[in-house]
C-alpha cells in the first residue's frame, strides 16, 4: 500500500473505507463507473464528495450546481462538525439498517441519510443569518427526497432515519444523539401557537414508523415510540409507549433501543 493510503487509512478510517468500497464497486459493475468516479473517488475528501451530492441532488433551474457547490463547501470548511456529523450518521445506518452493508450506500443511495447531511447546510446557513438560503435549501430538500426539516430544528449526531419518506421536524424540535427513526415521523406542533412548540427527543430514542409526537414535550432518553402512535405528552426516560394517545405500557425493553432496533412489544422485547 502506499505510504499516502497507509495516512489516509489512519487519519480518517471511514473515508479510506468507502473508497476502498468504490473501487470494489467499480470492477464488480463497470456501468456505475462515472457516477462512483464522480460522486466519490474524484474527491479528496468525504466533505468534498458530501458536497458534490449536496449540489447534484438539489441543483434547479432555480439554483445551479456551481453556486450549492460553494455553499456547502464554505459550510464544511467553517465547521468540522458538520463532518463529523457526516461520519456518526453514516456509521449509524450501517450498524442499525440490516439492508446497508457497506458504507458507499447511504452516501450514494439513501435518500434518509442525504437528506440529513443536506439538513446540516441548512442548519449552518441558518446559523449564520443566512436564513432564506436555509429556507431554499429546505425546500428543495423537501422536494427532492420527501423530507422535510426547518433548518433551524436541532439534530444531533448518529441519526439514523429508514426509508425516511414523509418525515416532518418542526422548527424548534430537539433530538438527541443516535436517535433512530422510520418513514412518516412527524416531529410538530399541536396549533397555531408560535414560539417554543415542538417535541425535544432524547438520547437513544426509537420511534417507529407512522409516529406523531406533537406539542413541546420531552421524549426521554433510551424510550421507545411504537409505530402508528400519537404523542400528546412527556415520556419518561427507557420506557415505551404506544397507542393514540400514546401512553406507557412498558420498559424500553433494552439500554439503547435505537440501536438494536426492537419494534416489537411484550414478551422478548
Amino acid at each position: 500500500m502506499p505510504d499516502t493510503l497507509h495516512r489516509l487509512a489512519a487519519v480518517d478510517p471511514v473515508w479510506d473505507r468507502i473508497r476502498r468500497e468504490c473501487e470494489d464497486a467499480v470492477r464488480q459493475e463497470p456501468l456505475l463507473g462515472g457516477l462512483i468516479h464522480g460522486s466519490i473517488l474524484h474527491h479528496p475528501t468525504l466533505e468534498r464528495a458530501l458536497s458534490y451530492r449536496f449540489s447534484l441532488k438539489l441543483a434547479s433551474g432555480e439554483m445551479s450546481e456551481q453556486i450549492l457547490r460553494e455553499i456547502a463547501d464554505e459550510a464544511h470548511a467553517s465547521d468540522d462538525q458538520l463532518g463529523q456529523a457526516a461520519r456518526a450518521d453514516m456509521m449509524a445506518v450501517l450498524d442499525r439498517d440490516p439492508a446497508c452493508h457497506r458504507l458507499i450506500q447511504p452516501i450514494l443511495f439513501f435518500k434518509g441519510y442525504q437528506a440529513i447531511q443536506a439538513y446540516r447546510v441548512a442548519h449552518w446557513l441558518w446559523r449564520n443569518g443566512r436564513i432564506d438560503m436555509a429556507h431554499f435549501v429546505q425546500m428543495r430538500v423537501s422536494e427532492a427526497f420527501g423530507v422535510d426539516i426547518h433548518p433551524a430544528a436541532r439534530i444531533g449526531k448518529g441519526l439514523m432515519i429508514d426509508h425516511a419518506h414523509s418525515i416532518v421536524i418542526g422548527e424548534t424540535a430537539v433530538v438527541g444523539d443516535n436517535v433512530s427513526m422510520l418513514h412518516s415521523v412527524t416531529l410538530g406542533g399541536t396549533g397555531k401557537e408560535d414560539g417554543d412548540r415542538h417535541p425535544k427527543i432524547g438520547d437513544g430514542v426509537l420511534i417507529g414508523a407512522g409516529a406523531k409526537v406533537l406539542g413541546n414535550i420531552h421524549v426521554g432518553h433510551c424510550s421507545r415510540i411504537a409505530a402508528g402512535s400519537v404523542v400528546l405528552a412527556d415520556v419518561p426516560p427507557c420506557s415505551t409507549v404506544a397507542g393514540v394517545p400514546a401512553r406507557v405500557v412498558g420498559e424500553a425493553g433494552c439500554a439503547q433501543p435505537s440501536v438494536t432496533m426492537e419494534h416489537r412489544l411484550g414478551e422478548g422485547a
